[in-house]
């Protein structure tokens, strides 16, 4: 006995959706760019770190989407996503520390 094959149009149109949505969220954002969102926040302004956050869901969403990781087991979905978050969090982390540190050093020595 065969499997039943089911269409994963509607599925596919859903996340077609979700995605575009977001992006259109991040497109809208850096078109305006809001003054209330230009404040600083941890190392940087409130509005990239909208976009960081933003980038990050629909990275999650493809990988949960495209990759199939809806249907593995829950270990492994875990170790996939713990290792990523802890990356990201890390390179996050070296990027804005030293970012903060050369603008600090070059301050005096480049014209912004």
């Amino acid at each position: 006995m065969g499997h039943a094959h089911e269409s994963n149009k509607k599925r596919i149109w859903i996340v077609l959706a979700i995605l575009t949505i977001i992006t259109t969220v991040e497109v809208a954002f850096g078109i305006v760019k809001p003054d209330a969102m230009h404040l600083h926040g941890w190392g940087t302004s409130w509005l990239n770190w909208f976009f960081i956050i933003l980038t990050l869901v629909k990275a999650y969403y493809i990988a949960w989407a495209f990759m199939h990781l809806e249907g593995e087991k829950t270990w492994f979905r875990r170790a996939i996503v713990w290792v990523l978050v802890f990356l990201v969090s890390y390179l996050l982390f070296i990027v804005l520390i030293e970012g903060g540190y050369l603008h600090e050093t070059l301050a005096p020595l480049v014209k912004w």
